[in-house]
């Protein structure tokens, strides 16, 4: 299937590991041209010379960090002046911290509000006009399972998360007419660095090993095993491709069967 992604330029935030980077290099092959930001510049480098060499597509690499206004704005206008234009958007970013609400500082509700929710908004506000002026783009959130069943522990991730579910919703309806696409993504338990930290964290407050904890996870997903990135990532792609035209204002998760509601 021709997804009609070859030479669309595409600006994918936290691009350098984990769910970024397979959603990155699924972009790649279909040969789309990258702007890929994170805040590890060595990291950074290394996954687009990688991505650049196995897949023949330029690939800008632009350190920055998505809690920074000025960072994001450079991220946008850099990507801008190399190629012109940002033709699609997927933003993401490190998730926040787990604690229950009793745990959290309002310092820690603060940076979580400017890495999961304003990063989105931003990065958004300025891509937006260009692809209204084109006519055609794609916006794409990875945002979490938690959106549609909270887990445990992660009251600000199920908290804004949430939030920008709203905003995606009611973006897409305002710029469905001048064909540009906003959806959300949702990645269930999938094997990524972050992953493992998280279940580090927790095995350690149950007092048992890692790979215990990673089971428990299993236990709960019908597919009964953690997904893998590029699983994640093909979905992602389809999100943003030509052939997803009609496709707006969802949330779709990719979960094994995670979720149990009916929608």
């Amino acid at each position: 299937m021709d997804l009609g992604l070859k030479n669309k330029v595409a600006l994918v935030a936290a691009g350098s590991r984990g769910l970024g980077r397979a959603v990155a290099e699924e972009l790649a092959a279909e040969g789309a041209s990258l702007v890929l930001c994170a805040r590890d510049a060595h990291t950074l480098d290394q996954t687009a010379a990688s991505i650049a060499t196995n897949s023949n597509v330029q690939v800008l690499a632009v350190p920055a960090d998505v809690t920074v206004t000025d960072d994001i704005k450079r991220v946008v206008e850099t990507g801008i002046e190399r190629f012109g234009r940002i033709d699609i958007l997927v933003t993401n970013a490190g998730g926040p911290p787990a604690g229950r609400f009793e745990q959290l500082t309002h310092e820690q509700w603060e940076e979580a509000i400017r890495l999961t929710l304003f990063s989105a908004i931003e990065l958004t506000r300025l891509v937006l006009p260009g692809m209204k002026e084109r006519r055609w783009g794609r916006i794409l959130n990875i945002t979490s399972i938690a959106v549609k069943q909270p887990v445990d522990n992660l009251l600000l991730s199920n908290s804004l998360r949430a939030g920008l579910t709203g905003f995606a919703r009611t973006l897409a309806n305002e710029v469905a007419a001048d064909g540009i696409t906003v959806n959300n993504i949702l990645p269930g338990y999938t094997r990524t660095e972050r992953l493992d930290d998280l279940a580090r964290m927790m095995s350690e407050k149950q007092g048992i090993s890692a790979d215990e904890f990673r089971g428990k996870w299993e236990k709960e997903i019908p597919m009964g095993r953690l997904g893998e990135p590029r699983e994640f990532a093909a979905l992602a792609t389809f999100l943003v491709s030509e052939r997803a035209s009609y496709i707006t204002g969802t949330s779709i998760q990719v979960d094994g069967g995670w979720i149990k509601s009916l929608l």
